[in-house]
């Protein structure tokens, strides 16, 4: 029966290591799995998430995928939103104090993120907490008890902590409590197993102290990459615009993926799919011998996550666009129309009112690269009289056409 165990412990090990940066301490994590098969005892996998921005994109589904991982093995998914914590902001890796969240802003990016996280979770193994069931009823000779577990010096540790009070930034005490109160969520828990990326080392370790502060078994800690985004330099950000969301459109989705650079392939392959190990190192000596053309293992990966958010249908159809846009240089039958009153118009707002850009910066941005055409001419102005039937195109993949009203 034992060894029976060790090969089930070895097997969920071995996916769970899968893409991991960082997993303190394997040997201990490996009792807690031998102790939950043998007592058919499901171990308690936390990720706290503060919803500070509502939008879900690829980079935020490492995480999540890692913790589908553990579902499938039977384990207990908790996520905690900190509808509390977030009202502070976790200064991980921030050169200033945050801006303070309101609860009305923390509510409703919470219910935005449920919507999204269970395009990757199973909501029947997904237990959802707002960490303010337990942090709320903290009084203050509870929040000293809390203090008292941890000291400033170990807190100076911190890189971001550290570097400000170095460069004489000022740090808010409020901000000294936002790494315990999140270890204090392993401990209203009783986490087994807590989850983050790199930036959260710190905060996990915490978390791993205060459990054993409090006497119970500390946690482990696994740490995934932060992913880059399609220009393979710079973490995934919707600030940046180099993200993928999880909520667009098949053929955004399958553009964006065939613009990322080749070394991005493989990392994206092994953190955002479920494609095997085996079978992504087939892919990457393929590319490496020219047996496999990159753009070939970018459609392929451009399918399997528009399958994952998607379905199989709308990627073949994805696909079958991209190849007649990109491929042909055609411009696509079916243009979403825009209705506009004036003619006049500040380009970089108004590619942004219409969803073509995040922001007016990056429209000012693209009409520079000239990466804008009108009517199939770049196009190197930020003042465009809008006429009828004019073709607006940015970058490869987004088109729509004007229609004057009246």
């Amino acid at each position: 029966m034992e060894k029976n165990i060790n090969n089930q412990v070895t097997e969920q090990l071995e996916i769970i290591k899968r893409g991991v940066a960082e997993l303190i301490p394997e040997e201990e994590l490996k009792d807690k799995l031998f102790k939950s098969i043998k007592e058919n005892r499901p171990l308690k996998v936390k990720l706290g998430l503060d919803p500070t921005a509502p939008d879900i994109h690829l980079g935020h589904t490492v995480v999540l995928n890692k913790l589908r991982q553990f579902q499938d093995f039977g384990h207990e998914v908790h996520l905690i939103i900190g509808d509390f914590t977030g009202r502070i902001g976790d200064p991980s890796g921030k050169s200033e104090t945050r801006k303070q969240l309101t609860e009305e802003q923390v509510q409703i990016n919470a219910a935005t993120y449920q919507d999204q996280i269970f395009k990757v979770l199973d909501p029947v193994k997904t237990v959802v907490h707002f960490n303010s069931e337990w942090l709320s009823k903290l009084n203050l000779e509870g929040v000293l008890t809390l203090a008292a577990k941890y000291t400033v010096a170990r807190m100076l540790e911190r890189d971001d902590f550290d570097n400000r009070y170095k460069e004489g930034l000022p740090i808010g005490v409020h901000e000294f409590l936002y790494p315990l109160m999140q270890g204090y969520d392993s401990v209203a828990l009783q986490a087994d197993v807590e989850l983050g990326g790199t930036d959260q080392k710190f905060n996990l370790l915490v978390g791993r102290h205060l459990l054993r502060e409090y006497g119970y078994e500390p946690q482990i800690a696994i740490m995934m990459p932060i992913l880059e985004g399609t220009d393979g330099v710079q973490k995934m950000s919707k600030s940046l615009g180099n993200y993928i969301g999880v909520n667009e459109e098949p053929y955004e989705m399958f553009g964006k993926t065939m613009s990322i650079t080749d070394e991005l392939i493989i990392r994206y392959f092994e953190l955002l799919t479920t494609v095997s190990m085996q079978e992504v190192s087939d892919i990457k000596k393929g590319m490496q011998s020219g047996k496999i053309n990159p753009r070939d293992a970018k459609i392929r990966l451009a399918k399997e996550l528009i399958t994952m958010y998607h379905n199989s249908e709308a990627a073949d159809q994805a696909e079958e666009k991209f190849k007649l846009v990109f491929s042909k240089g055609d411009i696509p039958d079916d243009i979403p129309e825009v209705i506009v009153n004036e003619t006049e118009t500040w380009l970089p707002k108004f590619l942004q009112d219409q969803n073509m850009v995040s922001s007016t910066s990056e429209g000012k941005r693209m009409i520079k690269q000239g990466a804008v055409k009108i009517n199939g001419e770049k196009y190197s102005d930020e003042d465009l009289s809008l006429e009828d039937s004019m073709v607006i195109q940015v970058g490869k993949r987004k088109f729509i056409k004007v229609k004057i009203s009246g």
